[in-house]
Protein backbone atom coordinates (compact mmCIF):
# COMPACT_ATOMS: atom_id res chain seq x y z
CA UNK A 1 0.00 0.00 0.00
CA UNK A 2 2.45 2.64 0.82
CA UNK A 3 4.68 2.20 -2.39
CA UNK A 4 1.20 2.46 -4.15
CA UNK A 5 0.67 5.93 -2.24
CA UNK A 6 4.41 6.54 -3.40
CA UNK A 7 3.86 6.06 -6.97
CA UNK A 8 0.66 8.31 -6.93
CA UNK A 9 2.64 11.10 -5.24
CA UNK A 10 5.29 10.65 -7.94
CA UNK A 11 2.88 10.79 -10.65
CA UNK A 12 1.15 14.01 -8.78
CA UNK A 13 4.46 15.62 -8.92
CA UNK A 14 5.81 14.92 -12.52
CA UNK A 15 2.09 15.64 -13.53
CA UNK A 16 2.24 18.97 -11.94
CA UNK A 17 5.70 19.58 -13.20
CA UNK A 18 4.64 18.98 -16.81
CA UNK A 19 1.53 21.39 -16.65
CA UNK A 20 3.57 24.60 -14.97
CA UNK A 21 6.19 24.02 -17.29
CA UNK A 22 3.34 23.86 -20.29
CA UNK A 23 1.84 27.07 -18.61
CA UNK A 24 5.14 28.58 -18.45
CA UNK A 25 5.77 28.17 -21.68
CA UNK A 26 2.20 29.44 -22.79
CA UNK A 27 2.30 32.32 -20.91
CA UNK A 28 5.58 33.67 -22.26
CA UNK A 29 5.36 36.05 -24.85
CA UNK A 30 5.71 35.41 -28.35
CA UNK A 31 8.84 36.93 -28.96
CA UNK A 32 9.89 35.51 -26.13
CA UNK A 33 9.19 31.86 -27.61
CA UNK A 34 10.70 32.92 -30.74
CA UNK A 35 14.34 33.80 -29.24
CA UNK A 36 14.62 30.49 -27.84
CA UNK A 37 14.71 29.32 -31.78
CA UNK A 38 18.08 29.59 -33.37
CA UNK A 39 18.14 32.81 -35.29
CA UNK A 40 18.68 30.71 -38.82
CA UNK A 41 14.65 29.30 -37.76
CA UNK A 42 13.60 33.12 -36.98
CA UNK A 43 14.61 34.77 -40.18
CA UNK A 44 13.04 32.31 -42.20
CA UNK A 45 9.67 33.43 -44.13
CA UNK A 46 8.59 36.28 -46.45
CA UNK A 47 9.27 39.75 -44.92
CA UNK A 48 8.02 43.02 -46.75
CA UNK A 49 10.36 46.48 -46.38
CA UNK A 50 9.06 49.03 -43.91
CA UNK A 51 11.78 51.47 -44.26
CA UNK A 52 15.12 52.02 -45.08
CA UNK A 53 16.28 51.45 -48.36
CA UNK A 54 18.13 54.22 -49.82
CA UNK A 55 15.89 53.81 -53.70
CA UNK A 56 13.53 55.90 -51.55
CA UNK A 57 10.93 56.26 -48.83
CA UNK A 58 8.25 55.00 -51.10
CA UNK A 59 10.40 51.80 -51.88
CA UNK A 60 8.56 48.83 -51.48
CA UNK A 61 10.76 45.62 -51.16
CA UNK A 62 10.53 41.59 -50.59
CA UNK A 63 12.77 39.17 -48.61
CA UNK A 64 12.67 35.79 -48.71
CA UNK A 65 15.03 33.55 -46.68
CA UNK A 66 13.86 29.75 -46.72
CA UNK A 67 15.05 27.27 -44.66
CA UNK A 68 17.49 25.69 -46.97
CA UNK A 69 19.69 28.41 -46.68
CA UNK A 70 18.28 30.06 -50.23
CA UNK A 71 17.52 33.82 -50.33
CA UNK A 72 15.90 36.14 -52.59
CA UNK A 73 15.86 40.30 -52.05
CA UNK A 74 13.64 43.09 -54.37
CA UNK A 75 13.57 46.59 -53.83
CA UNK A 76 11.71 48.17 -55.90
CA UNK A 77 10.58 52.19 -56.43
CA UNK A 78 6.96 52.28 -57.46
CA UNK A 79 7.70 55.49 -59.22
CA UNK A 80 10.18 53.66 -62.04
CA UNK A 81 9.08 55.44 -65.53
CA UNK A 82 7.42 53.12 -67.77
CA UNK A 83 8.89 52.25 -71.17
CA UNK A 84 7.26 54.35 -73.90
CA UNK A 85 8.18 51.59 -76.51
CA UNK A 86 7.18 48.63 -74.00
CA UNK A 87 10.34 46.86 -74.33
CA UNK A 88 12.93 46.48 -71.25
CA UNK A 89 15.23 46.39 -73.75
CA UNK A 90 14.61 49.63 -75.89
CA UNK A 91 14.43 52.30 -73.31
CA UNK A 92 15.18 55.86 -73.58
CA UNK A 93 18.43 57.16 -71.94
CA UNK A 94 16.23 58.44 -68.83
CA UNK A 95 14.20 55.55 -69.19
CA UNK A 96 17.23 52.47 -68.49
CA UNK A 97 18.26 54.97 -65.47
CA UNK A 98 15.13 55.56 -63.78
CA UNK A 99 15.10 51.16 -63.55
CA UNK A 100 18.74 51.23 -62.60
CA UNK A 101 18.08 53.96 -60.04
CA UNK A 102 15.10 53.01 -59.23
CA UNK A 103 15.73 49.11 -57.82
CA UNK A 104 18.04 46.40 -56.26
CA UNK A 105 17.56 42.89 -56.61
CA UNK A 106 20.04 39.68 -55.75
CA UNK A 107 19.71 36.05 -54.69
CA UNK A 108 21.14 33.31 -53.91
CA UNK A 109 22.37 31.69 -50.65
CA UNK A 110 22.84 32.91 -46.93
CA UNK A 111 24.22 31.52 -43.85
CA UNK A 112 23.69 33.39 -40.01
CA UNK A 113 26.56 33.63 -38.00
CA UNK A 114 24.60 33.23 -34.47
CA UNK A 115 27.70 34.51 -32.53
CA UNK A 116 28.24 37.67 -34.35
CA UNK A 117 24.10 38.27 -35.23
CA UNK A 118 25.24 38.26 -38.74
CA UNK A 119 23.09 37.25 -41.80
CA UNK A 120 25.70 36.32 -44.60
CA UNK A 121 24.61 36.80 -47.94
CA UNK A 122 26.35 35.06 -51.07
CA UNK A 123 24.89 36.55 -53.86
CA UNK A 124 24.99 34.16 -57.14
CA UNK A 125 23.35 37.41 -58.87
CA UNK A 126 22.14 40.47 -58.13
CA UNK A 127 20.54 43.97 -60.53
CA UNK A 128 24.17 45.58 -59.33
CA UNK A 129 26.62 43.27 -61.34
CA UNK A 130 29.07 44.26 -59.32
CA UNK A 131 27.63 42.20 -56.52
CA UNK A 132 27.59 39.32 -58.52
CA UNK A 133 29.35 36.50 -56.96
CA UNK A 134 30.06 38.86 -53.43
CA UNK A 135 29.41 38.02 -49.80
CA UNK A 136 27.46 40.76 -48.30
CA UNK A 137 27.58 41.16 -44.50
CA UNK A 138 24.14 41.95 -42.44
CA UNK A 139 24.07 42.66 -38.78
CA UNK A 140 21.06 42.13 -37.87
CA UNK A 141 18.07 41.43 -34.82
CA UNK A 142 14.63 39.92 -35.36
CA UNK A 143 11.75 39.09 -33.15
CA UNK A 144 8.37 37.35 -34.17
CA UNK A 145 7.17 40.31 -36.57
CA UNK A 146 10.34 42.67 -37.40
CA UNK A 147 13.76 42.12 -39.00
CA UNK A 148 16.19 44.61 -39.20
CA UNK A 149 19.14 44.72 -40.84
CA UNK A 150 22.36 47.24 -41.54
CA UNK A 151 24.10 47.36 -45.08
CA UNK A 152 27.20 48.87 -43.70
CA UNK A 153 28.18 49.18 -47.98
CA UNK A 154 24.61 50.06 -50.10
CA UNK A 155 25.28 49.57 -53.73
CA UNK A 156 24.79 53.12 -54.44
CA UNK A 157 27.35 54.04 -52.17
CA UNK A 158 26.88 56.52 -49.01
CA UNK A 159 26.30 55.80 -45.70
CA UNK A 160 25.34 52.45 -44.07
CA UNK A 161 21.41 51.98 -44.38
CA UNK A 162 19.43 49.92 -41.98
CA UNK A 163 16.50 48.33 -42.90
CA UNK A 164 13.26 47.06 -41.10
CA UNK A 165 11.61 44.52 -42.29
CA UNK A 166 8.16 42.87 -41.11
CA UNK A 167 6.97 39.70 -41.25
CA UNK A 168 4.37 39.21 -44.20
CA UNK A 169 1.17 37.87 -43.29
Amino acid sequence: MKHTRSLARLFAWSFMGAAMSAWLLIGLPSDARAQQKPLKEQVVGTWTLVSGSQIGPDAIGMLVPDARGHMSMQIMSPGRPKFAVNSRVKGTPDENKGAVHGMISYFGRYTIDETSKTMIYHIERSSFPNWDGSEQKRPFTVTADELRYTNPAPSSGGPAAQLIWKRAP
